[in-house]
């Protein structure tokens, strides 16, 4: 099978468009400045050897800092900082950073990443988990809790997307009494227009949308860093640090933060984040349909739950040996198809396609030919 004909399913790190590729390539060659056309002055150096405090990697995280404001919509009264450690280091800097002495941390616990996220902070100190829907399988997003129920929290985390069980936040909530809101949105981050701010601090792991494993694009609002932590919190683990050091405290991923950079490029060139919500909303969709019409295909999310980033779905038949069996056929077929990639979470089993900004309509539509053709001959 031709690599370029291949289309990759997997729930990350994902694809990259091409032209992000081409231009990260061409930076690992020579870095050109100006938005990295070919004809860009080139600095004789690559991305890999220059100087963190070098006034060329200067230019691009600024440039970076600066289309995460204008491209992504996040205000400008938030800190944005690229830090490494991914999605998890900030399960525990958050609890480390935001605890208040005698109010509990308060979760919505919405599957696998806001488990991992509580488990961090029991560690740290009191918690709470204030709705949850593990007792239908993480299936659904819960109701929103009325705010008493959090009303004496330190902050009150939610996942906006869960990559394993297919389910997302239909808007961001706002948390009441002036409760920080912290969101973990690693998974569909400027994949839609969202109200980033009834966000206190947010977070993404960039490997979803945003580029390459390695980097972490975090947002603050800048009030909470006026806020010492409580007790002993290293200073590389204290978002203040680096605020104060526009992250450059220690040595960043630099290669990291340049694809960070070009993949906002081409979310601007692409008409920004209304037309690749529509393009999302077309490509999950067009799945969805499938789903719905199927005997055979049965989607985990509930519908008003669902996400648009990560669609998750069994096959049915008994007993289960025999649905076993089958989704492994499907996988075996979809694989000689040149769709890979698509095997699900051991949590929930069956069939996961993962769709995030760069996949594109074609490989949506191919997939959808080929459950349509499996159905039948199944």
């Amino acid at each position: 099978m031709d690599a370029s004909k291949i289309r990759n399913f997997s729930a990350g790190p994902a694809i990259l468009p091409p032209a992000v590729i081409e231009r990260a390539a061409e930076g690992l060659k020579e870095l050109r400045l100006h938005g990295h056309e070919p004809t860009a002055p080139g600095i004789g150096l690559s991305i890999l050897e220059i100087s963190h405090r070098s006034g060329p990697y200067d230019a691009v995280t600024k440039a970076a800092e600066r289309l995460c404001h204008e491209v992504l919509g996040i205000p400008q009264t938030h800190q944005v900082l690229f830090l490494q450690g991914g999605a998890s280091l900030q399960f525990a800097m958050v609890p480390m950073n935001l605890r208040r002495e005698g109010k509990p941390a308060c979760y919505i616990d919405t599957g696998a990443w806001s488990t991992k996220a509580i488990a961090e902070s029991e560690q740290l100190g009191p918690t709470k988990v204030v709705a949850s829907s593990k007792g239908t399988g993480f299936d659904r997003i819960p109701q929103m809790p009325a705010g008493e129920t959090y009303a004496d929290a330190s902050y009150l985390h939610i996942t906006t997307n869960n990559t394993i069980y297919g389910t997302e936040f239909s808007e961001i909530p706002r948390a009441e009494g002036g409760v920080p809101l912290v969101a973990d949105m690693s998974s569909n981050i400027g994949s839609r227009p969202f109200a980033y701010e009834n966000i206190d601090l947010g977070f993404a792991g960039a490997q979803k949308n945003l580029g390459p494993s390695g980097v972490t694009l975090v947002f603050v609002r800048r009030e909470l860093l006026n806020e010492a932590p409580v007790g002993v919190v290293p200073k590389i683990l204290r978002y203040a640090t680096h605020a104060k050091n526009p992250s450059l405290y220690n040595t960043p991923n630099t290669f990291g933060v340049l694809v960070l950079k070009l993949m906002l490029d081409w979310l601007r060139d692409e008409g920004g984040v209304p037309a690749i919500a529509e393009r999302n909303r077309r490509k999950a969709t067009a799945l969805y349909t499938v789903l719905d019409n199927s005997s055979l295909y049965t989607p985990h999310a509930q519908p008003g739950s669902r996400s648009q980033m990560n669609i998750s779905w069994t096959l049915g038949g008994a007993p289960e040996a025999e649905r076993d069996a089958l989704t492994k056929q499907f996988l075996a077929g979809a694989e000689r198809r040149g769709l890979s990639g698509l095997k699900g979470h051991r949590s929930v089993g069956g069939v996961r396609a993962s769709i995030y900004n760069a996949f594109p309509e074609e490989g949506v539509h191919e997939l959808c030919s080929y459950m349509e053709d499996f159905e039948r001959g199944a």
